[in-house]
């Protein structure tokens, strides 16, 4: 039975939301201490809504992580991102609004512009400070960027070394109601899927393996998902728009694909506290990215369902 019990503590939700690659995902890591959702360099790498679950003492905290809201795009999956971001701004109890430092660009004024709508708390989260030049620099561009609207508060810090990210955890909790249950239990970390972590890993290796090699017309399904033995067997197809996006994806005598598997097998054995045998295929499903039905069929649902 799961214990969800806690005495005059608090629960709610937090979303992180932003642009592209601004490092609402490796946020979200460093604040759960450990990975739960991928990353990469590469701009849009996140495509779902994500809860992040972290209890500590009297609080739980349900962070949200957010593909990056962008201008809109003629293709279904960009519009199917641009949903998930932008629903996740209602029903939580307080906004976390990640810029990147020293940049103030027409996305950000996007996401601005949604989250005022949303009539929640926003916290202002100016990432990346650690990779500023002149940091005499930051505090004049803070107060500028401040006045854009009644934040809540203004945070600088760096999600990838973990400066001042405890404060933005304690202001964030300031928000949450009080709660004499818990929604998750105490030890769990995301109501995701082990199928969907599974899918998540593989993509994010095919990611960062092809850089600008290959557009965002890749996705995984977990064919299969079994534990043998104290082994997990893992089937994984990777899904292209092209044959010639599958050549790439495979690499010289399949070299390339190899590898993707040998770098997601390491962080799922990570993740599973398993040893997994992964097993890779690629096929080609032409236009898949820009069909709705297709891209519902692969999980890419209304992000309320």
């Amino acid at each position: 039975m799961t214990d969800t019990s806690t005495a005059c503590g608090r629960c709610g939700y937090v979303a992180i939301v932003g642009r592209p690659n601004v490092g609402k995902s490796t946020l979200l890591n460093r604040i759960l201490g450990q990975k739960l959702s991928i990353t990469s360099r590469k701009p849009q790498t996140t495509r779902h809504r994500i809860h992040g679950i972290k209890t500590q003492g009297g609080t739980q905290a349900i962070y949200v992580d957010t593909p990056g809201l962008h201008k809109e795009s003629d293709k279904a999956m960009n519009r199917y991102m641009n949903r998930a971001a932008s629903s996740a701004l209602f029903d939580v109890d307080v906004i976390v609004f990640v810029i990147d430092r020293m940049q103030w660009t027409p996305e950000d004024e996007l996401v601005l512009e949604k989250v005022r709508r949303s009539r929640t708390p926003v916290i202002l989260v100016v990432n990346k400070i650690d990779r500023l030049t002149s940091k005499e620099q930051l505090m004049p561009w803070l107060e500028a960027v401040s006045r854009k609207m009644d934040f809540a508060h203004v945070i600088p810090l760096s999600a990838s070394n973990g400066h001042n990210v405890d404060r933005l955890e304690q202001l964030a909790h300031g928000f949450l109601p009080a709660s004499p249950h818990f929604l998750f239990d105490k030890d769990q970390i995301t109501d995701c899927s082990s199928r969907f972590l599974a899918a998540e890993l593989v993509r994010e290796k095919v990611v960062r393996q092809l850089g600008d090699e290959l557009p965002y017309q890749v996705t995984v399904e977990i064919e299969k998902f079994q534990a043998v033995e104290k082994l997990l067997h893992i089937d994984a197809l990777l899904l292209v728009e092209r044959p010639g996006q599958k050549r790439i994806v495979i690499g010289n005598r399949g070299a390339r694909l190899k590898r993707i598997g040998q770098e997601a097998r390491l962080d799922m054995e990570k993740l599973f506290d398993s040893k997994v045998m992964l097993s890779l295929w690629v096929k080609v499903r032409s236009g898949w990215s820009d069909d709705e039905r297709a891209l519902a069929s692969l999980g890419y649902g209304e992000p309320d369902s």
